[in-house]
């Protein structure tokens, strides 16, 4: 019963356009559609309460467009931050710990964006300096590079 039942759950329909087996094999096609994940997991980032697009009121048909490509330009940076960060961890043998505390080398953006908010940039006597800007925090912006690491005055 259990074993029908896994072999009943284990099947699903992948279609495509593309009829030239040739062209796109089953496999390419399996290996495309588990790609979309990541994307999948993106989306789930912009309907976050921490993104505040709940928060967000349109009433115009021009507004939903403006704020679906601002969301769209949104995950694209996150995505490529994310990737960034953990490729150069990858390349340099380093991790960061995780909501665990755990050392991880592929955190998510999300996770990292979490970790900076207590950071803050403070102006004393007309000189710009930032508050709690650990080790660990400035070990991930030296792995985003010089951009990022430029915002919190480490350049």
């Amino acid at each position: 019963m259990i074993e029908a039942q896994k072999i009943k759950a284990g099947r699903f329909i992948l279609s495509t356009n593309v009829l030239d087996k040739n062209e796109l094999s089953n496999e390419e096609i399996l290996l495309e559609y588990k790609a979309q994940q990541c994307n999948e997991r993106g989306f789930r980032f912009l309907k976050d309460p921490l993104f505040f697009t709940s928060s967000v009121f349109v009433k115009t048909p021009e507004r939903v467009e403006a704020i679906a490509m601002i969301m769209g330009l949104c995950l694209l940076v996150y995505n490529l931050a994310q990737r960034k960060l953990r490729q150069e961890l990858a390349t340099s043998g380093d991790s960061i710990r995780n909501q665990v505390k755990k050392l991880t080398t592929k955190p998510t953006m999300r996770w990292v964006f979490q970790l900076f908010q207590s950071v803050h940039l403070l102006i004393i006597n007309g000189r710009k300096q930032m508050s709690n800007l650990t080790e660990e925090r400035r070990k991930i912006l030296n792995h985003l590079g010089s951009f990022c690491s430029q915002y919190y005055l480490m350049i």
